[in-house]
């Protein structure tokens, strides 16, 4: 059987298990991507996500995490929503998920998908397998492209001529020698909607981002207050965000998801903020059960939730700030303060922080009814 029969069966393979697109590239990076990495943390741009340096030195080579390996097989699979990705932006009392994050934790849709493919690789080939998703680190966007899968676009994600801005990607890493498909080209020409559409302009150049400013990071990866100055751009996005992702132009191609585990779960579209806000963490729990968003935890959740209250309002968000002001959290609480001081008439807010002054022990908290006490304005409050 020839190299070119065996990357054959691979591929359809993948396919059968739902895959939508497959590659092969080596298990070396070009110089150009190592440096890009290293330039990235350099200038910490990568913020709190300290496991990126730490393992930087693995992550700028797949090799390095699997010696054995001779080829990596890349594969993507499409989560493309078709129309409505951001219908629900802006949108008074309602919260906004980010379209990857409404239906199952992709995590394990793909990876139980790769094992599969794994298992089949060494069942009906010699040699042996390694899988990978997202959570290990490898640099999966370049090695996506040079698998010829797409190419990263201006907005740092993978683009493909056939499904978008809209995929998942994973790698299968195999001793088997496996000629590399020719890399993919860049294809976004002058286009820069990505970069125009992001709200909190965390792209300081094309093909670069700042994930410090970045809503993705903001609301998933970001463990304390959000800056002060970026709250009131987030709107009411509570969990990652799709702006630049959705305005590709190259989505026109994307088909709705095939993978059944991956559609959105309708009580995501559009959920209740006030609803959000109450869920303790057992609640929180059962009702993002088997989701990405379960990841980040309760408070971080809610706090995210209290921050978009403060920016849309809407029926109960009130009356729900107010509760939060009595969280066991000091992240809520603070995060109730800035959504209390956008929603509530200047004299009861004063009345309201006045009081707190008297109860409150938490310095961080103390210093949200601070700064929002002498920062509310008329152009500023949603309510």
């Amino acid at each position: 059987m020839t190299g070119a029969d065996i990357r054959a069966r691979i591929r359809d393979k993948a396919r059968e298990l739902g895959f939508d697109a497959v590659g092969f590239a080596p298990v070396t990076l070009d110089e150009d991507v190592q440096d890009g990495l290293r330039a990235f943390l350099e200038a910490g741009l990568h913020g709190e996500m300290g496991w990126m340096a730490a393992k930087a030195d693995r992550r700028r080579q797949p090799a390095a995490l699997w010696p054995e390996a001779r080829s990596v097989v890349a594969l993507a699979m499409s989560y493309a929503p078709g129309d409505g990705a951001l219908d629900s932006l802006d949108a008074s009392g309602i919260g906004h998920v980010s379209v990857y994050s409404r239906g199952r934790d992709y995590h394990d849709v793909v990876k139980k998908r790769l094992k599969a493919l794994g298992r089949w690789i060494c069942e009906t080939f010699p040699g042996d397998v390694k899988v990978f998703v997202d959570t290990a680190p490898v640099m999966e966007k370049p090695v996506a492209q040079r698998a010829g899968l797409g190419w990263q676009g201006k907005h740092t994600n993978l683009v493909s001529r056939t499904h978008g801005s809209w995929l998942f990607l994973g790698e299968v890493f195999t001793t088997l020698e496996l000629e590399p498909e020719a890399a993919d080209t860049d294809h976004c020409g002058r286009c820069r909607r990505c970069l125009d559409a992001c709200p909190t302009d965390a792209f300081p150049a094309p093909y670069r981002i700042d994930a410090r400013r970045c809503i993705s990071y903001l609301t998933i990866e970001h463990k304390g207050p959000i800056d002060r100055d970026l709250r009131p751009l987030i709107g009411n996005r509570i969990y990652g965000c799709d702006d630049c992702l959705a305005v590709c132009p190259w989505n026109k191609f994307a088909h709705a998801v095939p993978v059944a585990e991956l559609r959105a779960r309708p009580e995501l579209a559009a959920p209740s903020l006030a609803e959000l806000s109450r869920l303790d963490d057992a609640a929180f729990r059962s009702f993002f059960s088997k989701t990405a968003i379960k990841r980040i935890g309760r408070d971080r959740f809610v706090r995210n939730v209290l921050v978009a209250i403060g920016n849309v309002g809407g029926d109960g968000t009130l009356e729900a700030a107010r509760e939060r002001l009595d969280d066991a959290s000091s992240l809520v609480r603070g995060a109730a303060v800035w959504a209390l001081s956008r929603l509530t008439d200047p004299s009861e807010f004063a009345r309201l922080a006045e009081a707190a002054r008297e109860t409150e022990t938490d310095a961080s908290v103390l210093a949200e009814w601070d700064a929002a006490a002498g920062g509310v304005s008329d152009t500023e409050r949603s309510g």
